[in-house]
């Protein structure tokens, strides 16, 4: 098994397009360029392999929430055809296990806070309610706890 230093030269190797640097947690900043992570976590080779996987695909930002599940399901689907090349196995639990987080994320931003329907997102941080028309706005959670706004009407 590769360790931190060795996988990290490799990858900076391969990609030198991108920036690897020591973090508190696993993140792809767009605008930088560069991909943090941590050796803390059991799961580091194949979360630092997923984060590499959203530089090479581009991945930056989104406009409906559901844009950023399908960008995470991408990432680990590049994540598993880097894995192949050096070596790492990645567990599909793991995987699956990691998406249900975002779409635990999603659905918990779509259930209305009046009436517990799912709504559907009209636009970037607002939902409606398709059983009772009742509107809100979310804040972006992601590395937060949700908060959903009454809108006026």
């Amino acid at each position: 098994m590769l360790s931190t230093t060795l996988l990290v030269s490799q990858l900076q190797t391969n990609y030198p397009q991108f920036l690897f640097k020591k973090g508190d947690c696993f993140s792809w900043m767009p605008a930088e360029k560069t991909i943090y992570y941590t050796d803390k976590d059991e799961n580091w080779r194949i979360l630092l392999l997923h984060e590499l996987a959203h530089g090479l695909l581009d991945h930056t930002d989104y406009n409906h929430d559901i844009e950023l599940v399908a960008m995470e399901r991408k990432a680990w689907d590049k994540a598993s055809e880097l894995a192949q090349n050096y070596k790492i196995k990645i567990d599909n639990n793991v995987i699956q296990s990691t998406l249900d987080t975002y779409r635990d994320w999603l659905h918990e931003r779509s259930t209305c806070p009046n009436c517990n329907a799912t709504g559907v997102q009209t636009e970037q941080y607002r939902y409606k309610c398709i059983a009772c028309s009742h509107e809100w706005r979310v804040n972006e959670a992601r590395v937060c706890a949700l908060r959903r706004y009454k809108l006026n009407k």
